[in-house]
């Protein structure tokens, strides 16, 4: 059966929008020469080493997916579905989202990780919910805020933590932020990983941060309505 949504980065590049703020994005590193982007670095760096694996209190925790390998969680998915089954067990999960529609396979991201977390123990009377629609971090958080908010606009969406890993924290908080949760970050791994492959994942992440912060940035600069409306 075929799905109309699935995750494909490449498709945003026939989006005009997003072009533009590319463009921006370019000028601004080059005429920094590179300390904008350093600045990134140095954002997402903080918030992904600082941030705590826990928090006092009972949270509403969306956990972010990402793309299966053969229809099961990869490594990063299943270390931030081990930390969501900790809360859960620890009693600080009073209701738990799983984000993400189908990256390719049978199952979507939000079902793989259901069927993951039933397997190693998830508590019968778990509070869990899958929002199954969404191909990417932004649409996680828009979907993710329709379910909280029952499709009210009007009602007050409840704190929310939003565990992931460590790499992708800064982009999330960004973005939830932006979407006007009162969004509190919680991180996957217990410790910042040094190893080449997270160090390479830190630098994409501040390069997606630089190009979505300095594209809204610069839209709500020259009255680009439509552009700016783009996170809202």
């Amino acid at each position: 059966m075929p799905y109309p949504a699935t995750r494909n980065p490449w498709r945003y590049l026939r989006d005009a929008d997003v072009v533009h703020a590319a463009v921006v994005m370019l000028f601004a590193v080059l005429l920094s020469a590179g300390l904008v982007w350093l600045g990134y670095i140095a954002h997402v760096w903080r918030i992904a080493r600082r941030t705590p694996t826990t928090r006092p209190g009972r949270w509403v925790v969306l956990v972010f997916g990402r793309q299966l390998a053969g229809n099961h969680p990869e490594a990063d998915y299943r270390a931030r579905l081990g930390r969501a089954l900790a809360l859960v067990r620890a009693g600080q999960a009073r209701r738990l989202l799983l984000l993400g529609g189908h990256s390719g396979g049978d199952r979507s991201e939000a079902q793989a990780g259901l069927v993951w977390l039933q397997r190693h123990g998830l508590p019968a009377d778990a509070p869990v919910e899958l929002e199954q629609e969404s191909t990417d971090s932004l649409e996680n958080l828009r979907h993710a805020r329709g379910l909280l908010q029952g499709g009210d606009r009007a009602e007050l969406l409840p704190p929310v933590a939003l565990l992931t890993s460590r790499y992708h924290l800064a982009r999330c908080l960004l973005l939830a932020r932006r979407l006007g949760f009162d969004a509190h970050p919680l991180a996957a791994e217990a410790t910042l990983p040094r190893t080449p492959r997270y160090l390479a994942r830190l630098l994409m992440e501040a390069t997606y941060l630089m190009w979505i912060d300095l594209g809204v940035r610069w839209a709500r600069l020259i009255g680009h309505r439509r552009m700016a409306a783009r996170i809202s």
